[in-house]
C-alpha cells in the first residue's frame, strides 16, 4: 500500500497591503535622500533638508517606517517568539547598522550616523518582546509615555555619550540620522498596538490583496518584502548619481557673502522666525562691509564677543524688528 500523504497546513497569505505601504515608505525615504544628497554637493542651501517642509517630510517618513516595524513584530510572533528567525534578522540589522556608522565615519565625521533609523529598529525590536503578549491598550499608553518622556525626563544626566541614543540629553546632538529611543520608540509600539487591536477585531483580512495597478503592485510589494536591502542600496546609487551630475554640471560657487548669510540665516533660526533673520543677517552683511571689517568675519578673526560685532549685532537686531 502506498504511504499516505502528509497533510501540511497552507502557508499563510502575506498581507501584500503591508508589503505595499513599507515599499511607498522605502520610496519616501529615498526621496527625501536625494533632497539631501543635492543639499551635500551644493545644489540647495546648507541646512536645507534639515528644515521647514523636509524636516515634517523626514519625521513622517521615520515615523511610518518604525509604524510598520512594530506591526510586523507583531504579525511575525503572533504565536510565539520564533527564535531563530528573529535571531537572524536582528543579526542583519545590527551588521547594517555598523556598516552605516562606520561609512559615515569616514565620509562626514563631524556628523556621523552613531543610533539612526537601523539602530533604532534594532534596540526596538529587543524592547518590543517585552510587549508582545501585552493588551493593545496597554501598548498604546506606553507609546503615549515614551513619545512624551523626552519632554519632561531630559537631563544633563544623560549628557554623556554613552546615553545619546537615549534621547534624553540636554546637549545639541549632530549627526546626519539620529533617531533615538526616546521618542522614536513610541512608533514602533504605536504599530504594535494597532495590530494588536486588528487582531483582536479581525480586521487583518483588510490588508490582503493590492491597492495599487499590478505592475507598480508587484514593484512595491518586492521593495518591501526586501526593505533592508533597498535601505543599503539606495544611498549609494542616489549618490553615485548626483556626484555623476556633479561633474557634468558643477553647482554654482556661492560668494563668501551667500555662504556668511546662509550660515547666518540657519544659526539665527534657532530661536528666531526665517524673515527676521534674513533682514538681520543682511542687515550684519551690510555693516560689517561699511566698517571693513567683513573679510576678518569671514575669515572667522572677529567673533560674537568682538566690542564691534557686539554693536552691529544690536544695530541690526533693533533694525529688523522694525
Amino acid at each position: 500500500m502506498a504511504q499516505a500523504e502528509t497533510l501540511k497546513p497552507p502557508a499563510k497569505a502575506r498581507l501584500g497591503k503591508l508589503d505595499v505601504l513599507r515599499g511607498l515608505a522605502l520610496i519616501a525615504m529615498a526621496t527625501y535622500h536625494t533632497g539631501w544628497d543635492f543639499e551635500f554637493f551644493g545644489y540647495l542651501e546648507p541646512g536645507t533638508t534639515g528644515h521647514g517642509i523636509w524636516k515634517i517630510y523626514a519625521r513622517v517618513i521615520a515615523s511610518t517606517f518604525l509604524v510598520l516595524v512594530g506591526f510586523s513584530l507583531v504579525l511575525a510572533h503572533r504565536q510565539q517568539i520564533r527564535w531563530r528567525a528573529f535571531g537572524i534578522r536582528l543579526a542583519q540589522i545590527v551588521a547594517a547598522a555598523l556598516a552605516i556608522t562606520l561609512v559615515t565615519l569616514t565620509i562626514t565625521p563631524e556628523s556621523f550616523v552613531f543610533f539612526g533609523i537601523l539602530h533604532q529598529i534594532a534596540v526596538a525590536s529587543v524592547l518590543g518582546l517585552l510587549f508582545l503578549r501585552l493588551p493593545a491598550l496597554i501598548i498604546a499608553m506606553a507609546a503615549v509615555a515614551v513619545v512624551a518622556a523626552p519632554h519632561y525626563l531630559v537631563s544633563s544626566t544623560f549628557d554623556a555619550p554613552i546615553f545619546w541614543g537615549l534621547g534624553l540629553s540636554e546637549i545639541l546632538i549632530r549627526s546626519n540620522d539620529y533617531v533615538p529611543v526616546f521618542p522614536w520608540f513610541g512608533a514602533v509600539l504605536a504599530g504594535m498596538a494597532i495590530a494588536k487591536a486588528m487582531q483582536q477585531f479581525n480586521a487583518l483580512k483588510f490588508l490582503a490583496g493590492s491597492i495599487a495597478p499590478l505592475w507598480l503592485d508587484r514593484s512595491l510589494r518586492y521593495i518591501g518584502q526586501h526593505s533592508l536591502a533597498f535601505y543599503l542600496i539606495h544611498q549609494p546609487v542616489l549618490i553615485s548619481c548626483v556626484f555623476l551630475i556633479s561633474q557634468l554640471f558643477p553647482p554654482a560657487v556661492p560668494t563668501p557673502h551667500e555662504v556668511f548669510g546662509q550660515a547666518c540665516v540657519q544659526s539665527c533660526q534657532n530661536g528666531n522666525d526665517r524673515a527676521f533673520c534674513e533682514r538681520f543677517c543682511d542687515c550684519v552683511i551690510g555693516q560689517t562691509e561699511k566698517q571693513g571689517i567683513f573679510g576678518d568675519v569671514f575669515a572667522g578673526r572677529r567673533d560674537q564677543s568682538d566690542p564691534q560685532m557686539e554693536e552691529i549685532a544690536g544695530v541690526c537686531t533693533q533694525q529688523s524688528l522694525q
